[in-house]
């Protein structure tokens, strides 16, 4: 599965099923750059589990207020459409794939 570029249109039925890591982040932002491949290794490993969604504050303000998210990268983890679990900064691989796998 592809990781999947969410809007404030698309959002609800984004994660409306499932488990899904939705990652906060913005062009300008170096953690989110640093944070981009450990995302594409997960989903290419765990597309199984997990569905990775990313949507960018800057285009999608109504998504990231509606959350409060106020510092980015934010990985929020959604469980069948409610926000189960968050983490803010960036994370290594190993700390994203037990954050994910105590919810899943």
């Amino acid at each position: 599965m592809a990781i999947v570029h969410g809007t404030d249109q698309t959002f609800t039925q984004d994660i409306e099923e499932g488990l899904v890591l939705v990652d906060f982040w913005a062009t300008w932002c170096g953690p989110c750059k640093m944070i981009a491949p450990v995302l594409e290794e997960m989903d290419a490993e765990m597309s199984d589990k997990v569905k990775i969604v990313k949507v960018d504050v800057d285009e999608n303000q109504a998504t990231a207020s509606q959350f409060g998210i106020m510092s980015i990268p934010t990985l929020v983890l959604f469980k069948d459409g409610q926000p189960v679990d968050k983490a803010v900064g960036f994370q290594p691989k190993e700390a994203l794939v037990q954050f994910v796998e105590k919810n899943a």
